[in-house]
């Protein structure tokens, strides 16, 4: 069975309406409902409600302050508190003037690729929407067709470039993420040079232009340890959206008819190891985990048949 449905960030309770984006006017005419809810996002975090229960805060647009972007996400699609079923979310994305004035405590400020885990499903759709959206937006305020200035349109999920009139259209890159087993079933995780030090995870990378996933994880698994693999296997995806990819997670095994030897490229990936589930879980003092939001910490678990304690993150 695939392993989406159960990835923290692949949750979701919200309906995207793609058919009301175009309708014109329509981002102004849910901003008007009194209704609408809107999820505030500042400096790539979303703000949350006071309570001892993580929560998203949403607000009317009334009591939002001014905006950078909006983004209409789309209709909650069950009842949740005082939030009913089809109420209509929007995310205002601030400055950095009026994100600190809403807010100044940092804590109620959250980062999704560290907290979603803690967020009910619906809470949790509409964090990872909003996020790739406000930074599809932050990095496209010129068209790269003519460096002319784009403008939002279709409730936010276009950008128009202003020198041709053409619409541009939200990307999200792909990336394959592998876990890779021997004829002993143990696996190889790597620890890669900007993390900080003991700090292991699968291996993974970039889907190259004209590429297909499989091809890219035969690629990735090479070029990072040296280490040729064999059929490869989804297992499952989740959005990234930091700033925007798409995790394709993949098993895939290790063919033992060529070099076994493992040689991490020196460049992103220090150090590689094999690990069997007995060594993985003796490990835990000292060797660290992928974090609680990762498709990388659920491919491991789903490995090991358990779950890992919080403490290896």
């Amino acid at each position: 069975m695939s392993l989406t449905p159960r990835l923290p960030l692949s949750r979701s309770r919200m309906d995207r309406d793609s058919a009301s984006r175009k309708i014109p006017g329509f981002l102004d005419q849910v901003w008007s409902n009194p209704h609408t809810r809107v999820v505030l996002i500042w400096r790539g975090e979303a703000l949350l409600a006071p309570g001892a229960e993580p929560a998203l805060e949403l607000r009317s647009p009334v009591e939002t302050p001014p905006w950078r972007h909006r983004i209409y996400l789309g209709l909650t699609t069950e009842s949740v508190g005082s939030v009913s079923q089809g109420t209509p979310v929007v995310a205002a994305v601030l400055d950095d003037e009026h994100g600190h004035a809403v807010e100044p405590d940092v804590v109620r400020w959250t980062s999704a690729r560290t907290f979603a885990h803690r967020l009910s499903d619906r809470d949790a759709g509409i964090v990872v929407e909003a996020l790739a959206m406000s930074n599809w937006h932050d990095a496209h305020a010129f068209s790269p067709l003519s460096g002319s200035a784009a403008v939002s349109a279709q409730a936010g999920w276009v950008r128009v470039d202003q020198s041709t009139g053409k619409d541009l259209f939200p990307r999200t890159d792909a990336a394959v993420i592998v876990l890779i087993t021997d004829s002993q079933d143990r696996i190889v995780l790597g620890s890669n040079a900007l993390w900080e030090s003991q700090r292991y995870s699968l291996l993974a990378g970039f889907v190259e232009p004209g590429e297909s996933l499989e091809a890219a994880v035969v690629r990735e698994v090479f070029e990072e340890s040296g280490l040729v693999v064999k059929n490869p296997e989804y297992v499952g995806s989740q959005p990234w959206p930091f700033p925007a990819s798409l995790m394709v997670g993949f098993r895939a095994e290790l063919d033992e008819t060529m070099s076994v030897e493992l040689t991490p490229d020196g460049t992103e990936i220090i150090d590689l190891r094999w690990f069997s589930r007995e060594d993985l879980l003796g490990s835990l003092g000292h060797v660290m985990m992928p974090g609680r939001t990762s498709i990388a910490r659920a491919m491991i678990e789903d490995w090991l048949g358990q779950a890992l304690p919080d403490e290896a993150s």
